[in-house]
């Protein structure tokens, strides 16, 4: 599809259409589920760009209008020399104005929204469909759809400047940083298992099981990712009086890690088994505690924190909300940073569990999914823009990773004069083997990218990559500067 370019004068044609609105500074996933709900509202779309005298936007007005074409979602671009909405009201007539449900406290539109309904048309407040499952396979080939997204990913890298070099050279310096990985230890088990059939006895599948094999995870594979790419790393965590906890201290001994783990004979070893026939999981049996450490074993977590941080540049907190991280913990760690100037990076998993990442305070960088983020701010309506603004407001956090599945992230950076500017990234697997665990590798890609000293969109487009390589493989293992690096050279 053509998508015409005109200024508003010249605009015509597009009589009960439906019209959009706003500035499209940056596109993003959230701007193409508002374009894409809007297309299918009626047979012709039009966008009303606001213009360049309207505000200081990151990108001029053309260049914003060559992304929104590139998109290949609207019939027609308006180009606003401000931002003359009424005017292209009274001239297309649109059957159906589309705005983001951002506009529906703003007293300032209220006249236009009057407009619109003098002249006989509706209106329709959306913030996109939210979804979290990849539907485009359906419409095109695998390849054709991975091609998609490293072109994605390419415009993101040149719209920030960033060179494939310069992305390597970046890697060379992070064996110089050194980082406390905090949070809840997990041993995850796979066991690959042959489908039987269905039991004569019940409505169950039966499956024979194969083959077991374990792997750290939580807060320990954040660990090794750190380590395996070039970072020295401890890790401080809670674990039982159990032969589970021996493996951990066995793989933390094998990967290098510096083992700070208390024992707690009070709750096992977080254990989650999968069972997985060729490369799809039935189900997940999870053995666990989540009641808050005992004060002895809470002071013991305290003091190797102490010990660790005079050495360390930042403190990882993998928080899977099973009860290590408390609220007096949290409080000695923003303690240290001020004390020994170390960063703070932060994620809260609560999947199956009751959390909020609001509880990161003052964090240099939070890594939150939609989900958690929504929930978090009980807010489903607003679009993401907003949401992640208002996530950085409430935690008053200086960046932020806004996870979104199969759509990838959005990284939320903050300039020399405190505005906040954003670059979302594609995902690049296509049709990933195992997405548990690609939260836990871009975690530990961005501390150890920021901790070093690099900057946030060269940092995020490294663990773009690095995401891509943790869903491709069954379980949590750590991926090294090597396979990173063949990773970037492919892409980039």
């Amino acid at each position: 599809m053509s998508t015409q370019l005109l200024p508003l004068s010249k605009a015509s044609g597009w009589g009960g259409c439906v019209l959009t609105y706003g500035h499209f500074s940056t596109i993003h996933p959230g701007h193409i589920r508002y374009l894409r709900h809007a297309r299918n509202l009626g047979a012709l779309l039009v966008v009303a760009l606001i213009g360049d005298a309207e505000g200081s936007f990151p990108f001029s007005q053309k260049e914003r209008a060559e992304a929104l074409i590139l998109l290949g979602i609207a019939d027609g671009i308006v180009m606003l020399e401000g931002d003359e909405l009424n005017q292209v009201i009274e001239k297309l007539l649109p059957k159906m104005l589309v705005l983001g449900n951002e506009y529906q406290q703003n007293q300032e539109i209220h006249k236009t929204l009057e407009l619109q309904r003098n002249l006989g048309g509706l209106i329709q407040f959306h913030a996109g469909d939210i979804h979290y499952a990849t539907v485009d396979l359906l419409s095109g080939t695998e390849r054709d759809l991975r091609q998609h997204r490293r072109n994605q990913f390419l415009s993101a890298c040149k719209r920030q400047g960033l060179e494939k070099q310069q992305l390597l050279q970046a890697m060379r310096g992070w064996s110089s940083t050194r980082l406390i990985v905090l949070g809840d230890t997990i041993v995850d088990q796979y066991a690959g298992c042959e489908a039987i059939g269905m039991s004569a006895e019940a409505p169950v599948v039966v499956v024979r099981e194969l083959e077991c094999r374990n792997f750290i995870g939580g807060a320990a594979v954040v660990a090794g990712h750190i380590r395996a790419l070039g970072a020295k790393c401890d890790l401080v965590s809670v674990v039982g009086s159990d032969s589970t906890a021996d493996l951990v201290r066995r793989e933390l001994t094998v990967q290098d890690i510096g083992d700070s783990l208390i024992t707690d004979p009070s709750r096992p070893t977080t254990f989650k088994k999968r069972y997985v026939v060729e490369s799809q999981k039935l189900f997940r049996v999870s053995r666990l505690e989540e009641h808050n450490l005992d004060p002895f074993i809470e002071d013991q977590v305290i003091a190797n924190l102490e010990r660790l941080a005079p050495e360390a540049q930042g403190i990882v907190v993998s928080d899977f909300v099973y009860g290590v991280v408390t609220p007096k913990i949290l409080g000695v760690i923003h303690r240290l940073a001020e004390e020994h100037k170390l960063l703070l990076f932060g994620d809260l998993q609560c999947s199956s569990q009751v959390g909020s990442v609001t509880r990161f305070q003052k964090f240099f960088l939070l890594c939150p999914n939609e989900r958690e983020a929504r929930l978090a701010l009980q807010d489903k309506d607003s679009g993401l823009e907003r949401l992640s603004q208002r996530l950085l407001e409430k935690t008053q956090s200086e960046r932020l990773i806004m996870k979104l599945g199969s759509e990838g992230f959005i990284a939320y950076d903050r300039d020399s004069k405190g505005q906040i500017r954003s670059q979302p990234f594609p995902a690049l697997s296509v049709n990933p083997l195992d997405v548990a665990g690609a939260g836990d590798s871009l975690l530990a890609l961005m501390a150890t990218g920021l901790a070093t000293g690099q900057m946030m969109m060269p940092t995020a487009a490294l663990a773009c990559c690095m995401s891509a390589l943790a869903v491709e493989t069954m379980g949590n293992t750590p991926i090294n500067s090597d396979a990173l690096s063949s990773c970037l050279k492919e892409v980039l």
